[in-house]
């Protein structure tokens, strides 16, 4: 009787047991698929679809301020063209080393006219309309300016529109110097969260002035 107990016992215990394997093989196994994924996932997607930047300067000031850490959007524009109002990040078309973040204003074909710091927007198609830009730092209300773009070249400005080095001064944005789209704000983390900055621009049929609403 006290045989059959003990050979019970014992196989409750092999049954409630896991058997160890060799710790050596097992983490070499893990560490070739970490390294694998790494290769294969990690380095694919911080190369090709997401950087991370820091912001430098005031120029987009109220809406991004100096050292705000973002993550850039790299692919997007494979699948579709910026729009007006994206916050970019792009190589400085006269120094393709420094880079900086502006928000798209006018695109390909159309022209941009700025009177007393107010922005008017001629489209490809003769359309006409003023923008309303609830988001900027008025600049210096004297300031006027006229920019027709050809085919693929952007007019970017910053918001803080009297600190800001951009299409005003050095001209058009070419679509190849474009990095990608700022699509997430992680630090300060009071201010994190997706699309920071974004600005839909929305018509109305009985006036030609587009009214964005700042998100």
């Amino acid at each position: 009787m006290h045989g059959f107990v003990l050979k019970t016992c014992a196989q409750k215990s092999e049954a409630y047991n896991t058997r160890m394997s060799d710790t050596g093989k097992g983490l070499l196994k893990d560490l070739f698929t970490l390294a694998l994924l790494i290769v294969v996932v990690v380095i694919p997607i911080r190369i090709f679809i997401v950087s991370p930047f820091v912001v430098d300067g005031d120029s987009m000031h109220p809406t991004f301020e100096n050292l705000d850490y973002l993550i850039i959007d790299e692919f997007l524009y494979y699948f579709k063209a910026p729009a007006r109002g994206d916050v970019i990040v792009f190589r400085y078309p006269g120094n393709p080393s420094v880079f900086y973040i502006k928000r798209i204003i006018g695109l390909p074909n159309e022209t941009v006219s700025i009177n007393h710091g107010i922005v008017t927007i001629t489209t490809a198609s003769g359309e006409k309309f003023t923008l309303a830009e609830p988001y900027i730092v008025n600049e210096d209300a004297t300031y006027t300016k006229n920019m027709s773009l050809n085919p693929d070249e952007y007019f970017v400005m910053g918001d803080n529109r009297p600190n800001s080095s951009d299409s005003r001064i050095w001209g058009p944005l070419p679509k190849r110097d474009i990095i990608g789209r700022v699509d997430l704000r992680l630090l300060p983390v009071t201010q994190s969260g997706f699309f920071p900055g974004k600005t839909t621009y929305g018509t109305s049929a009985s006036t030609s002035t587009t009214t964005p609403v700042a998100l």
